[in-house]
């Protein structure tokens, strides 16, 4: 099945305990396509950049399958772009600044190759923009769409308004809380639920990831990792690997959820060890598959 992620094309500049990048490529939208795209050969994205993106960085995406028909390049204005420093916790980070430049009147229109795409990623965005893009496309197999607590406490009737239309809802542990207004994980997932979305993935950074959907409760550790250099990305990285899973599966049921899990959890792994998307450029499935067996072995309870 094909994937279309809408979000953001980015420069990130990146500091963390072990190094910096300065205009790194970020961005949700670059980093669902090039995450999911190990599972799946038709992805596709919508975003905006300005005439500073460099075509190297085009290049980067495009040599790797992904289909940037819906790439916007606008002559007369600037690249969206963020900066962050992060702290030897990392899940602390501070933003140092926040330019959206070309995204302060992103308006997604969706080529029309495109709105016969079957899983639907929304990447972080005003929900009045992902409702735009749900509104463009063609009886998705799934909707799978990421928020932040801005959005929860800036534009609660818009995300309100959002949710029933979505199947699947990714959120860190935080933002779950906040949008629940519930300190438990378990109630939390549980009202969320109530307010429309079929399923709910909450990411819980270096604790792993926790599948809620009907009945079932599912948990994924973090994959222990010795070398970690920045976790920019990763959530992104998740959730593109989550889709590409699913993009594969014959009928999106409990066990095909969890494998996506799973399969998500070990992409972005990948993501953490290196700066930006560079720990993805490279990336082959067969290390993925080795991963998810060391996954396997992770969670391995003897009878």
């Amino acid at each position: 099945m094909s994937i279309l992620a809408v979000g953001t094309v980015a420069f990130d500049r990146i500091e963390t305990p072990f190094g910096k990048r300065d205009r790194a490529l970020g961005g949700s939208a670059m980093y669902i396509t090039m995450a999911s795209r190990f599972k799946c050969n038709d992805t596709r994205l919508v975003a905006v950049v300005g005439n500073d993106f460099p075509l190297e960085f085009v290049e980067d995406m495009r040599s790797r399958g992904i289909d940037l028909a819906g790439l916007e390049i606008r002559k007369d204005e600037l690249t969206f772009a963020w900066g962050g420093r992060y702290h030897y916790d990392l899940n602390n980070r501070d933003t140092i600044y926040t330019d959206l430049n070309v995204l302060s009147s992103f308006d997604p229109v969706i080529p029309l190759a495109y709105k016969d795409s079957k899983v639907v990623c929304l990447g972080n965005l005003d929900p009045t923009i992902q409702l735009k893009v749900l509104n463009q496309v063609e009886k998705p197999s799934i909707i799978i769409c990421d928020t932040m607590n801005y959005w929860i406490e800036n534009t609660p009737e818009q995300l309100m308004a959002l949710l029933p239309r979505v199947d699947c809802l990714v959120v860190n542990d935080s933002e779950a809380r906040e949008l629940s207004e519930e300190a438990n994980l378990v109630t939390a997932a549980r009202k969320i639920k109530n307010m429309g979305p079929k399923i709910v993935v909450v990411k819980k950074g270096e604790h792993g990831a926790l599948l809620f959907a009907d009945d079932t409760i599912f948990s994924v550790p973090a994959y222990p990792l010795e070398d970690i250099q920045d976790p920019t990305g990763a959530g992104d990285a998740f959730m593109g690997g989550f889709a590409g899973y699913l993009s594969g599966c014959a009928e999106i049921n409990q066990d095909a959820l969890k494998s996506a899990l799973v399969y998500g959890s070990a992409t972005a792994s990948f993501t953490v060890e290196h700066f930006g998307p560079e720990g993805l450029y490279d990336l082959t499935t067969p290390e993925i598959e080795k991963r998810i067996g060391a996954f396997r072995q992770l969670t391995s309870i003897p009878v």
